[in-house]
């Protein structure tokens, strides 16, 4: 009697590479990496992606400087300018603000505000909400902390005030964004180490010692750091002197903060260029055949980090979000033959889109 065949666990077909894929989730991996075959022939092909080694370095499998396709040519500027002006005619031209708005204590917003801190601490408290509802928690973080009365956060939420409360007092003014535990306990994480943060660089600049962006700051901007320290006052803003990369890596260090957020505070609040990814975003770079069916939200922000143009990322961010939105065929919820479908407008990129991936 012939032995029984051995299975095989996590072993890729004969004549076939073994590729890594990790789904991200906001705030850290939720995943673990599973085995996807390519075929050897497609090695070369547009959609193939080699494995992006993750460690605690690089746990969000960021490639900065290349794309993980390196084979994939699209999108060309050509081809962004194009869905740029397309979307520019239909839902108006698109311009980022020289100046970032003085803070609200009525919109949360998604980092549009002068202060890094608050930028990123309002970026975490709407994320999966509605707006309304990060609103209206923004609002109670005014009502029962107070306003900072100085400094770049002037006018928006006291941060050290939150820092210095009670947990459960937090998470009563965050309740209408949701997850208020979750939320609450990453905020006060990020306020301490953004505490301790600060400490160690005023140390470290009265030492003379190395931390990262002092190489790009003159004295008055040291100094400033140091009197944050002694006055109390929580802020990143020497997070300005870094560049995209050394500031992203930061950034997702600390508890609750991903790739997503940490592009929203560079694009809104510091207006670095960075290609920001949502759902919008995501499907509409899908569609577009910008990247492959099979693109997760990371790859695409890696993809779109390396192949749009700079000068073009805020406007295809906001551009894809406005037409997610107001464009029937290209709403979350409608697709070919769903009520309406027929009657509707045509959509004005339909000739450059494939809704089946």
């Amino acid at each position: 009697m012939a032995a029984p065949k051995r299975k095989t666990r996590g072993k890729a077909k004969k004549g076939a590479a073994e590729v890594a894929v990790v789904e991200q989730g906001e705030g850290g991996p939720n995943g673990v990496p599973k085995a996807e075959t390519v075929d050897d022939k497609d090695k070369s092909g547009p959609d193939f992606k080699p494995k992006n080694k993750r460690g605690e370095a690089n746990k969000y499998g960021l490639t900065r400087g290349y794309s993980p396709y390196p084979y994939r040519t699209v999108p060309t500027k050509e081809q962004c300018e194009e869905v740029h002006r397309i979307l520019g005619e239909t839902h108006g031209e698109v311009r980022q603000p020289e100046k970032v708005p003085a803070p609200s204590i009525e919109v949360a917003g998604c980092g549009e505000v002068p202060s890094v801190l608050d930028a990123l601490l309002r970026t975490r408290i709407s994320a999966n909400t509605l707006m309304a509802n990060s609103n209206k928690a923004i609002q109670q973080l005014a009502q029962i902390y107070g306003t900072a009365k100085h400094g770049v956060g002037k006018g928006s939420i006291a941060w050290n005030a939150v820092r210095l409360g009670s947990m459960d007092k937090l998470i009563n003014a965050i309740r209408p964004a949701g997850t208020p535990k979750l939320k609450a306990g990453h905020i006060k994480q990020i306020l301490d180490m953004v505490h301790e943060e600060q400490k160690a660089r005023a140390h470290a600049h009265i030492e003379g010692e190395a931390v990262p962006g002092a190489q790009n700051e003159d004295a008055g901007q040291k100094a400033r750091e140091v009197a944050d320290v002694v006055e109390d006052y929580l802020s990143l803003e020497h997070m300005r002197a870094m560049t995209a990369d050394e500031a992203i890596n930061e950034f997702v260090k600390f508890p609750g903060i991903g790739v997503k957020t940490a592009a929203c505070v560079l694009l809104f609040c510091l207006h670095i260029p960075c290609f920001a990814v949502d759902t919008h975003v995501q499907k509409m770079c899908k569609w577009l055949g910008w990247v492959p069916e099979k693109a997760n939200e990371m790859d695409t922000f890696n993809h779109g980090e390396h192949m749009v143009p700079g000068h073009l990322k805020y406007a295809l961010h906001q551009l894809f979000i406005a037409h997610g939105q107001d464009c029937f065929k290209c709403r979350k919820n409608t697709k070919p033959g769903s009520s309406g479908w027929s009657e509707a407008p045509d959509c004005p990129l339909e000739h450059l889109l494939d809704r089946n991936k």
